[in-house]
Order: structure tokens, then sequence, then C-alpha cells
């Protein structure tokens, strides 16, 4: 789609003016959260749920910003204006916020990269790196390692890098989320130690109204093998079968995944873009 408008600070402006000062030391090292926003036929897609975990993402780094204290539906009217303008379609909004004396929120129409079709079939290819994120739980804008791991999963031809932690267990994707499964298990990382994914939380929904059972524990690389699959979900893969890592293959996707793939998508055709 060719965008016309973005949002900052609440007003709508033309996409010419989307520009952040060389000068704003805020956004030079990386002082700001963010999030991103599936939009599809002018419905964002879990829109509370995203403000709240881009509030969540600033108080824990210490971000203040009045934007949400002057008006609870500040970001949500914002976001709601700058779709009207942008109309129907697919894509995805970044909503970023910068400290400083005086923070700025922007809001940015983007295409979205979804994964090709095949791999939802045959699975996908991830590599693993090894690194931590310092604050799993805020989505900020201190990106660089994760980008450099991203980069060398594409230089591999993989669609992604799994990080891997001090124990030698995986955590999560460098913008994905991570689970195994067993039966009607999901098994994901502990919680402490990842970003708490928004379509994470709605895959999590949808498996537990599916009747399957959730189970919290470090995962090694060689305990993934021992599982019927495993799988990451995002924004814009939304559930994506896992299909080998390094150099181990997993096996193909089982049929309690694809139970669980065909449940979500249709969640996410009827449920008009909310959780509850």
């Amino acid at each position: 789609m060719d965008f016309k408008y973005f949002s900052k600070n609440g007003k709508a402006l033309p996409i010419q003016e989307a520009v952040i000062p060389l000068s704003n030391i805020e956004y030079q090292y990386g002082f700001g959260v963010y999030e991103n926003i599936r939009v599809n036929d002018g419905i964002p897609y879990f829109l509370k749920d995203h403000i709240a975990r881009l509030e969540e993402s600033a108080r824990t780094i210490g971000l203040a910003q009045d934007f949400t204290e002057r008006d609870d539906a500040f970001v949500e009217t914002s976001v709601m204006e700058l779709v009207k303008r942008c109309g129907a379609g697919t894509y995805n909004l970044k909503v970023l916020l910068l400290g400083g004396e005086e923070p700025l929120l922007y809001i940015l129409p983007l295409n979205p990269h979804f994964p090709d079709k095949k791999l939802y079939k045959d699975g996908a290819h991830f590599i693993t790196y090894e690194y931590e994120r310092p604050i799993p739980h805020a989505k900020t804008l201190n990106m660089l390692e994760s980008y450099l791991a991203y980069r060398k999963a594409r230089e591999a031809g993989a669609y992604d890098a799994l990080l891997v932690n001090s124990k030698g267990c995986i955590t999560e994707g460098t913008r994905t989320n991570f689970f195994c499964i067993q039966e009607r298990t999901l098994i994901s990382p502990p919680e402490s130690e990842i970003l708490l994914g928004v379509m994470r939380k709605a895959v999590l929904k949808v498996a537990k109204e599916r009747g399957f059972e959730i189970e919290e524990k470090e995962i090694l690389t060689s305990d993934i093998l021992e599982s019927d699959g495993a799988f990451v979900t995002s924004t814009s893969s939304k559930i994506l079968p896992v299909r080998s890592i390094d150099s181990q293959t997993q096996k193909e996707p089982p049929a309690n995944l694809r139970e669980l793939m065909k449940a979500f998508d249709a969640f996410l055709s009827e449920c008009g873009g909310s959780l509850n």
C-alpha cells in the first residue's frame, strides 16, 4: 500500500513529515518503546492489549509520558484516526514512544512482511544465537543484538534466530515467541525470561479453549527433538511451525499443531480484532 499519513502526538500528518531530528538523543540511545499492530480490513487487532503493553514497557524502563495519563483513550483514538485515514487493507502500524523532556508518540503505517505460505505447510528453518535481552518484559528500541541475530539468520536462509541464554536454553526469537508441543500440552520458556507477546496471548487463549494444557519450563535445544514439534508466534507470522533448528531437523508439523493452527485462524477470522 502507498501510505499518505502518519500520526505524531495524536495528530495525523503527511507521511513526508515523518522525521526524527538527528539531535534527538533519546532516539540515538534507544530510550523508547514500541508496538507492532496488525490491521486487517480497517480493524487494528488486539489494540487494547498492545496499548497496555506499550504503557507497561514505558513504566518498566522509567519512560515518563502523559499521553495516557491525561486521556486513557489517547493512543487508541490516535490509532483509529490514522486507520480511518489509511482506509481498508492489510498492513501493520508501528507505535513508537520516545522518551525525553517532551516525549513523542509516532504511529507509522507499514507494509507487512508475511511468511511464505509454504512455510505453514512445511515449517520454517531457524538458527540459534547466544543472547539474553536485558529487560525481557519491555519492548524497547534497544534492538542491536537482536538485529545482528536476525541478520545472521537471514544470511543462513533462516526465518529467524532463536535466542539461547547462558544455561543453553531457548527463550524466544528475535521477533517471535517460541513453543514446543507434546501431545496436548504447549511448553513455553518461563514467562519471567521472555517478552509476553500479544499474539502469544491470543494463541494461549485459543489453546486453552481447545483443551490444551500450558506448561512453563526451561527448554534445551536437545529437548525439542523429544517433543512432537515446535512453533513460533508473532503479529505477522501467527502460528508458524518449526522445521529445523541449526542442523537439527524436526518432525513434520504434527496433527495436534495443525489442529491448533486451524482453530487459531478461525478465531482471527471471527474475533473482530478483540481478545475478549
